[in-house]
């Protein structure tokens, strides 16, 4: 961990996860109900596979969708709302044990810190400042762009954030929750540490090849934080 630590003049944050658990109080499942409902408003029902209609993840139901390619107004409309559903789930989200101190320690330890994630910037942006976090964190926010095609597991977020940190993708750490984080941050030659709630998700990251994959953000704070000796 302090080898990984050391390395990094950059860290990258997923959102939803690491830093917060964004649908704490505004169930996901609510939320790709609803995103499904404007979706047969708009004269898209043919778009919704039974994989669609039965997925409780609001991410799936916008990139499955957009996937079918219907008219921009259809998935612009669909990406506005799911939009508007994450900025009122950011006013209720739970933070992530350790994830603010972190991000403290790491910045006035004069590590850049960036977010990166498929959620809207809005969301991410809005929870930062309730948490005040946007000053340690100073704009570098990279969420959903208007480009469906461009959420992670593309790593086009991770190379945003390097841009804008004028950081090597060789003196960066990624901080995730997922396979797609982990997929990102190869695909951008980042490396990858896994942040694994349970024994399951520790489990899959180990099998997708993650090398380092830790079960609490205190050990990440624990191991910046402690003195060096000799």
């Amino acid at each position: 961990m302090r080898r990984l630590l050391s390395n990094a003049h950059c860290v990258l944050f997923d959102f939803d996860g690491p830093i917060c658990r964004l649908f704490a109080a505004r169930p996901a499942d609510g939320i790709a109900h609803r995103l499904r409902a404007l979706a047969v408003e708009l004269g898209a029902a043919s778009l919704l596979t039974p994989q669609l209609r039965a997925s409780p993840d609001p991410q799936q139901v916008l990139r499955g969708i957009a996937h079918h390619h219907p008219s921009p107004t259809v998935v612009h409309r669909i990406e506005a709302a799911l939009t508007r559903e994450e900025i009122s789930a950011a006013a209720t989200a739970a933070p992530t044990p350790y994830a603010a101190s972190l991000i403290a320690a790491l910045s006035t330890r004069g590590r850049q810190v960036a977010i990166v994630t498929n959620n809207s910037p809005l969301a991410a942006e809005f929870y930062l400042r309730r948490q005040q976090l946007s000053g340690y964190v100073g704009g570098r926010v990279h969420g959903r762009t208007r480009d469906i095609t461009l959420l992670k597991p593309h790593p086009d977020p991770v190379l945003r954030a390097l841009r804008s940190t004028g950081t090597t993708a060789g003196r960066a750490l990624m901080i995730g929750d997922t396979s797609t984080d982990l997929a990102a941050a190869r695909s951008a030659g980042v490396e990858f540490l896994g942040y694994a709630m349970d024994d399951a998700q520790a489990e899959a990251f180990r099998r997708a090849g993650a090398d380092y994959v830790t079960r609490s953000l205190e050990h990440v704070l624990t191991a910046l934080i402690a003195p060096t000796h000799g």
